[in-house]
């Protein structure tokens, strides 16, 4: 393998649910995937474990502290276009602090978090592929594709 090879990574993206079961997005900037609603995450340093990842990168992108109980799926996420491939591990994740609400920290990144139901995320996909590409990141479509029912994996 030479430096030029492309590399597959591994994305973590921390799945923050409330009480009503709406779970916390937001809209990339500054990065493949502008203009897509996202969950908090990224990329899994050299030696962290994935429930510690999903802890910091909420933390860093939101200010939310939340406790991060397991990985709940995975998906496996060829953006064609950007030549890149990533492993994506989905954490289940709960606010230490239920009144805690999320803030823009990193606004280079994000354009805001909001709390949307499943309903409305899967309303983002509804029946067109090709539009839910210009709307939901990548790893969320095909979480969407391999689940019909995501909520029931981010149930406490």
């Amino acid at each position: 393998m030479t430096s030029q090879d492309p590399v597959v990574r591994v994305g973590v993206a921390a799945v923050v649910t409330d009480a009503e079961g709406k779970v916390v997005m937001g809209i990339r900037k500054g990065s493949h995937g502008l203009g897509h609603w996202q969950f908090p995450g990224g990329h899994l340093e050299f030696g962290e474990d994935p429930l510690v990842c999903a802890e910091r990168e909420t933390l860093e992108e939101t200010g939310l502290v939340v406790h991060a109980d397991k990985v709940v799926a995975v998906t496996n996420d060829v953006f064609t276009a950007d030549s890149k491939h990533y492993i994506t591990l989905f954490v289940s994740c709960r606010r230490v602090d239920d009144a805690q609400q999320p803030e823009t920290l990193e606004p280079e990144k994000c354009e805001g978090w909001h709390w949307r139901s499943w309903d409305e995320v899967r309303g983002l996909l509804g029946g067109d592929e090709d539009a839910a590409q210009q709307k939901l990141f990548l790893p969320i479509i095909n979480l969407l594709r391999k689940h019909d029912s995501p909520e029931r994996l981010f149930q406490a």
